[in-house]
Parts: structure tokens; C-alpha cells; sequence
């Protein structure tokens, strides 16, 4: 019995020794890592709503695992739904123009807001859906429209054009030959200080946790303190409620 001694302990220190190698030589075993938390996000996409498009900016914050602070900024167009394109049928090589049009309106706003997770991603990918809900200040640009007014070139034969402010108490539509550059009146620009919230649907999808990529859903209001006087012989707005779509990319941190 005593000589079966050394072989048990043999047969043990095999097994010890194979096991230990079996352990260092598998590349393939699982090692679990704790995921990084990321704290910081910037982003940046277009803004497409019911009356027109923009551009978007955001940073944001975790507050929680599923709060977040966001600062926004976006700068968008905005169009009056009485504007109706017109061509100068009279007169070749005529350029497009909203008749009636006397701004052009642009909205820059700052805002705050919160996002909140109602539906988490999976490790692996997937969609995470969050409710964004968003307040702050709306600043309404309005640039005066020039137009490209013709006249007739007295005492010669012909006509020429002149670029002229939209007066619709002078400018009839068979005088108009079209839009003059965008440009012209910038320095003429009028701001509208407002308010501006928003409440939206955002969906993150992707493989990998640092990158953003958002389509987010939702409806705006921009509210001034008077009418903006964007067109003539109609009634202008102070309230505008915008449905809209949003496409973000941006990173993690």
C-alpha cells in the first residue's frame, strides 16, 4: 500500500500541471471587462420640419444611467404656408419669386433639455429610444426681400431691371422679374426675441457605445410677442408649431 504512494502523487501533480497549461494555452476564453462609462456627447445633424430645414448642434451630460442634460443649439428656416412660387410668364429667362413675400425668416434658438431612457439598447446593438423634451429662447430674423424689378429705360427703346425692396402698394406682379440675391438686405435685418420648446422621440442605434447616431421625431413651438411680418394681404403668425424629423451623428466621451 505503501509503495502506491509516490504513483497517486504522481498522477496528481499530472493533472495540476495539465490543467495549468490547458488554461495559458486557450487564446479563445472569455474575460468579462466592465463596461467604461461615458459621460459627455456632442452632436451635430440637419433639422427637416413642416416649414422649412436647419442645422442642429447638441452637448450633452449624463446626470444618471438614464437622464441626461442637453444644450442645443440650432438655426433653421422658416417659411410663411401662403408662400406660393411664381414665374413672370411675360418675360424670358425670368427667376422664381414668392409674390407678396416681404421677409425672409430665419430662428435661431438656445435651449436646454432632458432626455430621458424609456427603452435601453442591448450590449451587442439595437435601438434605444429616449423622450427629449426641450426649453429656451427663439430669436426670429427677418430679412427684407429685393426683387428684380422692370422698368422701362426711357428715352430708349427697351427695358431695364432694378433692384428694388418689395413695396406691394408699387410692385405689381407683371413688373417682377424675379428674386434678387439672397444676400441683399442682410444688413437690414430685423431680430424677434421668443420662447421655444420641444418635445420629441429620439432613436440611437449602432454597434458601438461611443458613436452617435440619432433619428429623432417630434414638434416645435416658437412663440413671439407680436405677428412677424413675413407676408403682405394675408395674416402673419406669432405662434408656429412644426413637426419635425432630426438625423445626428456625433461621438462619446
Amino acid at each position: 500500500m505503501k509503495k502506491s504512494y509516490p504513483v497517486v502523487l504522481f498522477i496528481l501533480l499530472l493533472c495540476a500541471v495539465t490543467s495549468k497549461a490547458q488554461q495559458q494555452q486557450n487564446p479563445y476564453e472569455f474575460v468579462e471587462t466592465p463596461p467604461v462609462l461615458l459621460r459627455k456627447e456632442f452632436s451635430a445633424g440637419i433639422n427637416i420640419h413642416s416649414s422649412g430645414w436647419g442645422i442642429d448642434f447638441r452637448r450633452g451630460r449624463n446626470l444618471t444611467v438614464s437622464k441626461k442634460r442637453m444644450l442645443e443649439i440650432e438655426f433653421v428656416g422658416m417659411h410663411h404656408p401662403k408662400e406660393i412660387k411664381s414665374i413672370n410668364p411675360y418675360y424670358e429667362n425670368s427667376k422664381a419669386f414668392v409674390f407678396g413675400k416681404l421677409n425672409s425668416m430665419m430662428v435661431l434658438r438656445t435651449a436646454y433639455g432632458l432626455q430621458q431612457v424609456i427603452a435601453t439598447k442591448a450590449e451587442w446593438g439595437g435601438v434605444e429610444i429616449r423622450l427629449n423634451t426641450t426649453a429656451g429662447f427663439s430669436l426670429g430674423l427677418l430679412k427684407p426681400v429685393y426683387l428684380n424689378i422692370i422698368r422701362e429705360d426711357f428715352p430708349n427703346p427697351g427695358f431695364v431691371v432694378s433692384i428694388e425692396k418689395f413695396d406691394p402698394d408699387v410692385h405689381t406682379i407683371d413688373l417682377i422679374y424675379g428674386r434678387a440675391n439672397f444676400f441683399r438686405g442682410f444688413s437690414e435685418m430685423k431680430p424677434y426675441p421668443g420662447l421655444y420648446a420641444k418635445a420629441g422621440l429620439s432613436f440611437e442605434h449602432g454597434r458601438y457605445n461611443d458613436d452617435v447616431k440619432i433619428i429623432e421625431v417630434g414638434m416645435t413651438l416658437d412663440a413671439y410677442t407680436k405677428r412677424l411680418p413675413i407676408m403682405a394681404m394675408t395674416k402673419n403668425n406669432q405662434l408656429f408649431v412644426n413637426f419635425y424629423i432630426n438625423i445626428l451623428y456625433g461621438r462619446k466621451w
